[in-house]
């Protein structure tokens, strides 16, 4: 069994215009909202194998507080830059490149690749807001061609479900 966890990072902020993308940090509401997130995980003890994250501020800053939440610390967060900007099928090439012998994998990054990815594994899946978080489980002993394989079970979780 695998599972893969799909995480768009928290909200960030646009306070300044001149900050170029990669570097824009998370504002209040987004903080609030990883707090939140971060708190649901744990109460679930979701604590994946494999940590994955863009290294976009906004991105990384939401995995650290993640990570911190599922009793993780910084140094097991792995930063990829293939995540940042990443199409659906880049996010998969990364997932079986560095999924390994992992049972769990978190994949922290950005839209529209990371809903569009939800999007293939399950339909019903059409938007991940800010903060959102898809689990997907696959009844697969590898995470080698996990792209054609069947979710046998999908979950959403955003800071707006109560």
């Amino acid at each position: 069994m695998k599972t893969l966890y799909l995480v768009r990072h928290a909200k960030s902020s646009w306070a300044d215009s001149t900050t170029p993308d990669r570097d824009r940090p998370l504002n209040e509401r987004g903080l609030r909202d990883v707090a939140t997130m971060g708190q649901r995980l744990s109460l679930r003890n979701v604590k994946p194998d494999q940590l994955l994250s863009s290294p976009a501020t906004r991105a990384l800053t939401t995995a650290e507080h993640l990570a911190k939440a599922m009793g993780l610390k910084r140094k097991d967060i792995v930063v990829v830059e293939r995540l940042y900007a990443a199409s659906p099928k880049d996010l998969l090439a990364v997932i079986e490149e560095f999924g390994g012998e992992a049972e769990r994998v978190m994949l922290v990054a950005h839209n529209p690749g990371l809903t569009e990815l939800a999007h293939h594994f399950a339909r019903e899946l059409t938007h991940m807001p800010t903060c959102a978080i898809v689990e997907l489980a696959f009844a697969a002993a590898s995470w080698q061609g996990i792209g054609a394989a069947e979710a046998m079970h999908v979950a959403f979780d955003s800071p707006k479900q109560a």
